[in-house]
């Protein structure tokens, strides 16, 4: 089939529900730095590379599906959390946005410290040689051998998120002859995503324990009247994708309450507060997330005022980036495989991968950019939706997106900002083999997570 075969299709205004027309952008060939990592580009042959390396040389030697993870980005945005918070307040990375042994030592060497929610994730970051003392340990459902494992091997803090789980961590505590430092997880009534957030009732949840009712202040009184747990501080997290400061402002506030009320009743400041993660990354040109010092100066002055304003002195700061980080420093390579014209709808263009390694789309409706990076193009452009190879029609890797006109099979695709929740949610379905994770820095590539093979996937079938 000719490049020149499949027409321009309809115009975005002919498809869209009135109110969400946005025109095509001036040119397809242009990468808006805002959700590439900061070493693509492309060459004077119109090929993207990575961390000088072109994407067919990559799809070459490593195939598609792939991730491709610029570690020179993703070590930036790591100094650049640290530096904007300083070493008066704590950056916990977010292991489930992706984690592997190479990102735990990374993380290690640029000094910040790892959060992890469950058992294989602290195997992980043991087995990378993370110091116990910089891990914490989150989930709302921590089994006695991850508790175990994680008071055994000194992790420290781990976040309680139920009143049985104070009991059942002092008893683990106490029996192993140790004095565990937590935190209690609140809810505080707080929902924020993106630019909006809501203020009362969000309650309904299965983390934390709610300030309203009074469940956060006993939990507070449980955990201080028993010897094995050492009670450090209120943890809070009020969403996710989250661009702008306000949701926090009203969590600090209620959180803040919280601590005068502990120090009024028990005579104990706590020193520490977590305001969690969830800032947010651009995954289109229409996103606009702040800067880590930005954010750093704006928490700070929150909780400064609000401590101020309760008379306590200012608690140690911890924040839990993940997605923030390592979101934009990947992209998944895909090769075309198969177009369809739909006349008077759009153009759907099929890549060898889907939902299986990006289920994000199907799962939250999320929204994505796609590129032709194999080449450059001075077709018009053409209203697609990139689709997967997997039998649901709900797999579908971006819902709308111009691409040239010319796109082909053959031609490789890159969407970017797959660096989180993207391999870590990734699945066998289809018995799809789960794509390879490599790290690309100073024109070599290396792979930190290989792809699987057929034997990978009958291993583990026994019967």
């Amino acid at each position: 089939m000719s490049r020149s075969a499949h027409p321009a299709g309809p115009r975005y205004a002919d498809v869209l529900p009135e109110g969400h027309y946005t025109p095509p952008p001036a040119d397809l060939n242009a990468l808006d730095a805002r959700v590439w990592s900061r070493t693509v580009a492309r060459d004077a042959e119109g090929v993207v590379t990575v961390g000088g390396i072109g994407v067919k040389q990559l799809a070459e030697e490593f195939g598609t599906p792939a991730y491709f993870l610029d570690e020179d980005d993703f070590r930036a945005r790591c100094r650049a959390w640290r530096d904007a918070f300083g070493a008066d307040a704590d950056v916990f990375y977010a292991g489930k946005a992706f984690l592997s042994r190479a990102v735990v030592r990374w993380l290690h060497e640029e000094g910040l410290n790892l959060d992890v929610c469950s058992g294989g994730e602290l195997a992980t970051a043991l087995a990378a040689g993370m110091p116990a003392e910089r891990i914490a340990l989150h989930g709302n459902n921590k089994s006695a051998e991850e508790i175990t494992r994680a008071v055994e091997a000194g992790v420290g803090r781990i976040v309680l998120d139920s009143f049985q789980e104070i009991v059942r961590v002092a008893h683990i505590a106490e029996r192993l002859g140790k004095r565990q430092r937590v935190q209690i997880r609140v809810t505080v009534g707080v929902e924020a995503h993106t630019h909006e957030f809501i203020a009362t009732a969000h309650e309904d949840q299965k983390f934390g324990l709610p300030l309203a009712g009074g469940q956060a202040a006993e939990a507070v009184r449980r955990a201080l009247k028993l010897d094995a747990l050492e009670l450090i501080g209120i943890h809070s997290h009020i969403g996710s994708q989250i661009f702008d400061t306000s949701g926090f402002e009203v969590a600090a506030h209620r959180v803040v309450k919280l601590l005068a009320e502990v120090r009024d009743e028990h005579g104990v400041e706590l020193p520490e507060i977590d305001l969690g993660g969830g800032l947010g990354i651009a995954y289109t040109s229409d996103d606009d997330p702040r800067e880590p010092r930005e954010i750093a100066v704006a928490l700070r002055d929150i909780v400064t005022r609000e401590c101020a304003a309760a008379g306590l002195a200012v608690p140690r700061i911890s924040v839990e980036p993940g997605r923030a980080i390592v979101g934009p420093t990947a992209f998944t390579l895909y090769e075309v495989g198969t177009i369809k014209e739909l006349p008077g709808l759009r153009t759907y263009v099929s890549v060898d991968g889907g939902m299986s390694d990006n289920i994000r789309t199907a799962l939250y409706d999320a929204e994505y950019s796609v590129a032709l990076v194999s080449r450059t193009s001075t077709a018009e452009p053409m209203l697609s939706r990139v689709v997967g190879k997997h039998c649901e029609s709900g797999d579908i890797v971006v819902r709308d997106a111009f691409l040239p006109a010319d796109v082909a099979p053959g031609d490789l695709l890159a969407v970017p900002a797959t660096g989180a929740y993207c391999r870590s949610m990734a699945s066998n379905y289809n018995h799809a083999l789960r794509p390879p994770v490599v790290a690309v820095r100073d024109g070599e590539a290396r792979v930190i997570v290989r792809r699987e093979t057929e034997e990978d996937l009958l291993r583990l079938d026994v019967g």
